[in-house]
C-alpha cells in the first residue's frame, strides 16, 4: 500500500475532493483525520471509509481560527505520533464573471484572503509536527486560474496564482526538514456538483447567464476548453494525491501536479 503506517490530516475533509482524497488515502493504509466544519459531512466520509476496515478520525475545526487549527494538530500527532500527509482541501466561495468594473474589493479579496489564509494556517500547523526521521509531506490545491488569462475571474486567478507560489516557496523553505511541498492543479469536476455543493453553487451563476444547467455548463462549456475534452474526476485527483504523498514520490517537491485535462499545458 502507498501510504502504510502513514499518519494524514485533511482539511476539508467532508468535501467533494476531501471526501474523495481521505477514502484512497485510508485504503492505502494511512490514519486519516479529517477535519472541517460540518459534521454530518465528515461523518459521511468516515462511514465510508470504516465500511471498508479503513482507520478515520473526525474533528469539527474552523479552519480560520489558528488557535483551533494548531490545537487540533497538536492532539493529532499526541495521539498518532507524527503528521506525515497534509492536505488543504478547504474551499472558499467566491466570485467568478464579475468584470473589474463591477467588482467590489471585498469580493476581489474573499478568495485571496480565504485561501491563503487557511492554507497558511494549516501549513504552520502541521509543518511542526513533520520531517525529520519520518519524511513529511504538505499537498497544495489549486486551480487552473492560475495560469489562464480570461476576463472575470480576477479574484480566483490571484488567489490560485497564489497558492502555487505559496508551494514553490514553502518547500524550498521545508526542504532541509524532510518536507516535501507538491501542488494539485485540478479543473473543475462533473462528478461533484449536487446542488448545495461547492461546484453547484459557484457555477450556477455563470450556467443560468449561459441559459445552461450546472452539469451542462461544466460538461460542455469548461470541458470544451480542454485537450482532453473532459474535465477531471475526483477518483483521478484522490489517486493522484496519493501518489505524491506516498514515497515514490520522494523526489518531487516544490511542483505542480497538473490535472486540468489540458485546459492548461505546462
Amino acid at each position: 500500500m502507498l501510504l502504510e503506517d502513514k499518519n494524514a490530516v485533511i482539511y476539508g475533509g467532508g468535501g467533494a475532493i476531501g471526501g474523495a482524497v481521505a477514502r484512497v488515502f485510508a485504503r492505502e493504509g494511512a490514519r486519516v483525520f479529517i477535519a472541517g466544519r460540518t459534521q454530518a459531512k465528515l461523518d459521511a466520509v468516515a462511514h465510508d471509509v470504516a465500511a471498508t476496515g479503513g482507520k478515520v478520525e473526525t474533528a469539527l475545526v474552523d479552519v480560520f481560527d489558528q488557535g483551533a487549527v494548531d490545537r487540533h494538530a497538536d492532539a493529532v500527532a499526541a495521539t498518532a505520533g507524527s503528521i506525515d500527509v497534509a492536505l488543504n482541501a478547504v474551499s472558499v466561495m467566491h466570485d467568478q464573471g464579475t468584470p473589474l468594473a463591477d467588482l467590489s474589493l471585498e469580493e476581489f479579496m474573499r478568495p485571496v484572503d480565504g485561501f491563503l489564509r487557511t492554507l497558511f494556517i494549516t501549513s504552520k500547523a502541521v509543518a511542526r509536527h513533520m520531517g525529520r526521521a519520518r519524511p513529511g509531506v504538505i499537498l497544495t490545491l489549486s486551480e487552473p486560474g492560475a495560469k489562464l488569462a480570461v476576463p472575470g475571474i480576477l479574484g480566483h486567478a490571484v488567489s490560485a496564482a497564489g497558492k502555487e507560489a505559496f508551494t514553490r516557496v514553502l518547500a524550498a523553505e521545508l526542504a532541509p526538514g524532510n518536507i516535501r511541498v507538491v501542488g494539485i492543479r485540478p479543473h473543475a469536476t462533473v462528478d461533484a456538483p449536487a446542488a448545495g455543493s461547492y461546484t453547484a453553487d459557484l457555477f450556477e451563476p455563470l450556467a443560468a447567464a449561459s441559459g445552461s444547467s450546472v452539469q451542462e455548463f461544466l460538461e460542455v462549456g469548461l470541458a470544451s476548453g480542454t485537450l482532453l475534452k473532459r474535465l477531471p474526476r475526483l477518483a483521478e485527483i484522490a489517486e493522484t494525491a496519493a501518489f505524491l504523498a506516498s514515497d515514490r514520490a520522494g523526489a518531487m517537491t516544490g511542483a505542480i501536479a497538473n490535472l486540468s485535462a489540458g485546459a492548461l499545458v505546462d
